[in-house]
């Protein structure tokens, strides 16, 4: 009781935080039962500094592997620390690897999801005969050479507002299959590796890793830029390529 009294006598406050992680050994963002998730160990974590249940919410999901430099959560606590504290405090006591670069009080209406304007991701594919022995949970590792600048036709086709279930698995909620894209694009990078940047409002379900999938068909010429156009159109997911593994992608950035 004297704890709950405690927490009572203190302000809530609505917590901002960008949070960087390693998703290699995570099922993914969200919290479930009996499995490590990015969720359950930051909400974890923050109730034992906070003394009282936290309950934390992420822009959206990443899928189990899926990793991210920015992600953006928020929750409201009772407490008098200050923001850097609660961030040193995390930092501290955080044993898997996530790291959170930011904490700040926010609006109280503010809400990680809702208020989203717009997300970026970005996938690496290391494109050479030999893999890497050194950071190959952050890549594709594809043999053949890749056509990038077929890739970038594809790319062409993507942008705009469209209806993206031809590049949806299911398991998801959702209300519509409908995005828009502002951009994307394929660069190529130093060390025979390949950037895949695409900026959207929002994805559903596996979305980027089977664009790139797909895109990957593109670039080895078994489909052409003009068939990828076709299967985005034709809203059919068995038109569409292989969904790429999940250690090529990372959530970069979350606008609003």
């Amino acid at each position: 009781m004297q704890k709950t009294l405690k927490n009572i006598d203190n302000p809530e406050t609505n917590f901002k935080i960008v949070v960087a992680y390693d998703g290699t050994n995570f099922f993914g963002w969200q919290r479930q039962k009996d499995k490590p998730t990015i969720q359950g160990e930051l909400e974890r974590t923050l109730s034992i500094i906070l003394n009282q249940e936290i309950k934390i919410h992420g822009s959206g999901r990443t899928d189990a592997g899926v990793h991210a430099r920015a992600q953006v959560a928020h929750f409201h606590a009772k407490t008098r620390l200050a923001p850097d504290i609660i961030q040193k405090g995390i930092n501290s006591l955080m044993s898997a690897p996530i790291v959170i670069h930011n904490c700040e009080r926010t609006d109280p209406d503010f809400h990680a999801q809702y208020h989203v304007r717009s997300k970026e991701y970005r996938y690496y594919i290391l494109n050479r005969e030999i893999p890497t022995a050194i950071g190959r949970d952050y890549l594709w590792h594809v043999k053949p050479l890749l056509n990038i600048e077929r890739m970038n036709q594809c790319c062409g086709y993507l942008v705009g507002k469209h209806d993206f279930q031809a590049f949806e698995n299911t398991g998801s909620p959702r209300s519509s299959t409908v995005r828009t894209i502002f951009s994307a694009n394929w660069t190529k990078q130093p060390c025979d590796r390949l950037e895949f940047c695409i900026c959207a409002t929002g994805f559903l379900k596996n979305m980027v890793r089977n664009i790139v999938g797909t895109m990957k068909d593109a670039g080895t010429g078994r489909i052409s830029p003009e068939m990828f156009n076709k299967i985005l159109d034709s809203c059919k997911r068995p038109l569409a390529g292989a969904t790429a593994p999940s250690r090529g992608l990372f959530l970069h950035q979350v606008n609003y």
